[in-house]
């Protein structure tokens, strides 16, 4: 579903990754001073550090900061492309399952991620977002989100094989709890749906309110 109102869609998400390319700017002109060095430093150090609760606030800060202009690159077209669909329900809507992704998926990777790991970028939230643009339409039983599904489906399909462990450098417990948290925000979504639905339509309830 195209978002009801596609150039304030392109803003918002636009001004999103805007800040993620001005952390990296900030990061690399006045936190990487010296030659590269095994140890995670600069703003990076800000990432997800698991099971340490020095670490904790990194659920936070982790999806803004990238290991470089190629993880952020890399991360570009997933977070513009699927962020603006995640907006075909409105900009609160958008808020809240973005929050939902994020704190689910920054959780899990505390949780579950390895220890001598910092886990940082914002794949986790595009995994997500896929995973949210993939299921709604089946909680919701909405025709024209199941075939936007479909059409997702074939072509960012295989993304998902990033939720499995593997691939050196990459943090695939934030994949895979990105993904489990879109799968919350989409039945959440569509649980609100179906209250306001039921509210609206209860006998007696005045033109434009909801039923208590």
């Amino acid at each position: 579903m195209i978002p009801p109102r596609p150039g304030r869609a392109a803003l918002v998400v636009c001004s999103f990754v805007a800040l993620l390319y001005l952390l990296e700017l900030v990061d690399q002109l006045f936190f990487q001073v010296g030659p590269p060095t095994p140890r995670v430093d600069g703003l990076d150090a800000n990432g997800i550090q698991p099971r340490d609760v020095d670490g904790l606030d990194g659920i936070l800060w982790a999806p803004l900061l990238h290991a470089g202009w190629g993880h952020l690159i890399g991360n570009t077209l997933p977070l513009l492309v699927l962020g603006w669909l995640c907006m075909a329900g409105g900009t609160r809507q958008f808020v809240a399952v973005t929050a939902v992704i994020w704190l689910v998926g920054g959780l899990g990777t505390w949780l579950f991620g390895g220890e001598t790991t910092t886990h940082l970028g914002a794949s986790g939230i595009a995994f997500g977002w896929l995973m949210f643009l993939l299921v709604r339409g089946f909680f919701t039983g909405s025709p024209g989100q199941i075939l936007v599904a479909v059409v997702l489906f074939f072509y960012w399909g295989g993304m998902l094989w990033g939720v499995l462990p593997g691939q050196q450098g990459i943090s695939w417990q934030a994949h895979l709890f990105g993904v489990l948290g879109g799968v919350l925000a989409a039945w959440l979504v569509a649980r609100g749906d179906r209250r306001h639905t039921a509210g609206v339509e209860r006998p007696g309830n005045p033109p434009g309110r909801l039923g208590t």
